[in-house]
């Protein structure tokens, strides 16, 4: 089983020192592992050491929480909006994995959610979408990277939700006002 750490804050030495000597002042012998846990922790102001790891994972959520949005790379934007032409239609496949994941992305957002294809459907609205004859490769590309889900038989399709790129916004607001 791994360790979680829990972080130990101490804001002014003294008192923590002169809690903890009270504490072992008071104890009979070497205390236990838990009871030493148990005494830093009240040494440090919270009720015992269950405290202060729900004190510490309460702080580990909020940090995670209030992480930056990541920013789009608008280098790799412009690269991928290249390969589209002035109606959105994917001209050629890229050669760079990051830029074909990328044009990707932008079928799925095109892909209703939530409604259910079959293989000949999806085919029809990749064909829509690009211009250079190889739905097939697109909808495998997609599946592969866990855009789309198909059942086993490979009968039906449906868009798998997930968290896009920050890079999906700007392309497609991008290729909307090429568009417009």
């Amino acid at each position: 089983m791994s360790r979680t750490a829990v972080p130990l804050r101490v804001d002014d030495l003294s008192p923590f020192a002169k809690t903890l000597r009270q504490s072992l002042a008071g104890h009979e012998g070497t205390p236990t592992h838990v009871e030493l846990l148990n005494m830093l922790a009240r040494a440090a102001g919270f009720a015992n050491y269950q405290h202060l790891r729900a004190d510490a994972a309460t702080a580990g959520r909020l940090a995670a929480a209030a992480e930056p949005v990541p920013r789009a790379d608008l280098n790799q934007v412009e690269k991928a909006a290249r390969y589209f032409d002035g109606q959105g239609v994917l001209m050629s496949w890229p050669s760079r994995l990051n830029l074909q994941t990328l044009c990707q992305w932008v079928f799925w957002s095109r892909v209703p959610r939530g409604a259910v294809f079959t293989e000949r459907e999806i085919s029809d609205l990749i064909q829509d979408w690009h211009d250079f004859g190889d739905h097939a490769l697109i909808r495998r590309a997609m599946v592969d990277a866990r855009m789309l889900e198909r059942t086993v038989d490979g009968r039906q399709y449906r868009r798998i939700e997930r968290a896009p790129p920050a890079e999906l916004e700007p392309l497609l607001a991008h290729l909307s006002a090429r568009a417009a």
